[in-house]
Order: structure tokens, then sequence, then C-alpha cells
């Protein structure tokens, strides 16, 4: 069974979602707040995350956030589940590193093909490797030979001041390099970065 962790404050949403999704065949694990579904994920490496965006405490955002922080959990699909659809809330769930973002009230069967979806490529990716030898191909992105060399290293998991140890160079420099990349790749993270990054070489 895959297994899908749902983060959501809203208890009677929770139940009926986690209840509609166990009964097409998925294993879900239940957080009520962002705090708690980070611990989850954690401990638990689950095939998938749903997030509701607007919570006490540690917002979907933020949980977000910290999930692609981490180099362990940072490539598990997302997907928002929230009330806030307007375009300018799709483009910062989006921006954010999100890999979809549903509007509620949801069709179960648009949530199922939704999830489907994105652990289908999600598999196709994992199955290919990135080549980390060269970034080369990071040139396609419409990086220069200095940025694409920066971003090979951050999507390995190096902070600033280790890929400017790596590359013989100020942190600031790195800095100014991502700055640069997080403009041309239109995401505001060096999660969501990193995750285009890979991608790009496993192709």
């Amino acid at each position: 069974m895959t297994d899908l962790l749902l983060i959501e404050d809203d208890d009677a949403m929770r139940e009926l979602l986690a209840t509609a999704l166990e009964f097409e065949g998925f294993t879900v694990r239940r957080a009520a707040d962002g705090e708690t579904g980070i611990g989850l994920a954690r401990r638990q490496r689950p095939s998938l995350i749903l997030c509701d965006v607007m919570m006490p405490g540690l917002d979907g955002y933020s949980v977000l956030a910290a999930l692609r922080a981490d180099p362990v959990l940072g490539s598990i699909p997302f997907i928002f589940l929230t009330a806030k659809g307007e375009r300018k809330d799709l483009r910062l769930g989006m921006v954010s590193g999100a890999d979809d973002y549903l509007t509620k009230p949801v069709a179960i069967d648009d949530l199922v093909a939704a999830i489907r979806a994105r652990l289908a490529r999600h598999s196709s990716i994992a199955r290919k490797a990135p080549d980390l030898s060269s970034p080369a191909p990071l040139l396609a992105l419409g990086l220069t030979p200095k940025e694409a060399e920066v971003l090979l290293w951050v999507a390995q998991g190096k902070s600033n001041s280790e890929a400017a140890a790596i590359l013989g160079v100020g942190e600031a420099t790195i800095k100014k390099h991502l700055e640069h990349i997080f403009e041309k790749l239109g995401v505001e993270k060096r999660g969501a970065a990193s995750l285009i990054a890979l991608e790009t070489l496993a192709a």
C-alpha cells in the first residue's frame, strides 16, 4: 500500500479525506498541525504528503520549506489542499516548491488522480538517478556556467559556506548566484531549485 501523510487542522475535513483515501487503497497517516506533520514525515518517510495551507502555528508554506530543506525528505511529492484558490495563491504554492495545488472542496476522484500522477512522476525520476558528475546539463535551464556549478552543489545538499569552500569563492558570491538562479528558475527556495536541478540531471 502507498503510505500518505495528511496534514490538516480541521478534524472533520481530515477524517473525511483520510477515510475516502483509505477506501481507495491508500494508507493514511494523520497530523492535526504542521509540527506534528513534520515529525511524522521524519519518522515515517511517506510516499506523498497532502497539506493544508492555513493552519495555526506552522502554516503549510512553513511545513513545505522545512521538508524541502531536509536532504532526506526534500524530494517527497507534496500537494497543497486549500480553500485559497485565487491565481496568486496558486502561483505562491507552486513557486514555494509544491508539486500540486488543489482547492477545497476537492472531488475525491480528482484528488486520487493528482496523487497517482505525482507518485508516477516521482517513481520515474527515482528510477533514473541524477548524474551529478557535471553541471553542464543545468546550462539548459538558462544558467551561466558558474550558476550551474553552484546549483549542482546546492542540489547535493551543500550549504552556502560548503559550496563556497568547494568552489573557492566567498559565501557572498554564492548567495548572489543563488539569487540569480532563483529568479531564472521562477522559484523562491533552494529546495525547489534543487528539485528542478535533480530532475534535469536525471533526464
